[in-house]
């Protein structure tokens, strides 16, 4: 599932990670004493002065940003017809929470992530996972080793494209839980994958520049 092309009716995301502060109109009239010379305006004139130029001001920390620079490229991936055991394998190897999954044209049908393992084996969480893998009658060789990947995944997967920049991948985030989701091209291939912590991390290093 692509993310939508950012419009008026999308919340904005740059606001949302740079709040502005409500001004009363107290704040207001004393910053207008603290101008020297006579200001013909109101406190509602004030007030949407101040918000668009809060907007101009976060569009400018985060411009710069986008999903193609930020993503990381060749990651592994799996297949819908992998068995989890495989899949849990390659994902420890990878060192990544979760993985896209891919067709044989490389499009993007969904991602496995360790949340998914512990929907699957019915676990709330993996202090929940390791009690009941101490129980005997707990058939974690059956659940793994013989259920596809197709059977465990999300789907469909959020993703976004290339010339993806902040507000829209942050709206994209907010759609889901996960801490990556994938980069596709325009015909649904995947191109990489983009971690909500470098998108954090570049927006930082924006806001100190």
């Amino acid at each position: 599932m692509n993310a939508n092309t950012p419009n008026d009716s999308m919340p904005n995301a740059v606001e949302e990670e740079v709040p502005e502060i409500a001004l009363t109109d107290e704040d207001i009239l004393d910053a207008m004493r603290h101008i020297s010379g006579y200001l013909d305006i109101s406190t509602d004139d004030f007030r949407a002065i101040y918000h668009f130029a809060h907007r101009h001001a976060a569009d400018r920390l985060v411009a710069g940003i986008c999903a193609d620079r930020l993503m990381r490229k060749d990651v592994p991936v799996l297949r819908p017809d992998m068995p989890l055991a495989v899949a849990a394998r390659i994902i420890a190897q990878s060192g990544y929470k979760s993985l896209p999954v891919v067709d044989d044209a490389s499009g993007v049908v969904g991602m496995l992530t360790e949340n998914d393992f512990l929907k699957r084996l019915k676990a709330g969480n993996f202090l929940d996972l390791l009690l009941k893998m101490l129980e005997d009658s707990f058939e974690f060789t059956h659940r793994c080793h013989e259920t596809p990947v197709r059977d465990a995944m999300s789907s469909p997967a959020v993703t976004v494209a290339g010339n993806a920049e902040f507000r829209e991948i942050m709206h994209a985030f907010h759609q889901h839980s996960g801490r990556c989701m994938p980069v596709v091209a325009d015909d649904g291939q995947l191109r990489g994958l983009l971690f909500r912590k470098d998108v954090l991390a570049a927006y930082g290093t924006q806001e100190l520049s």
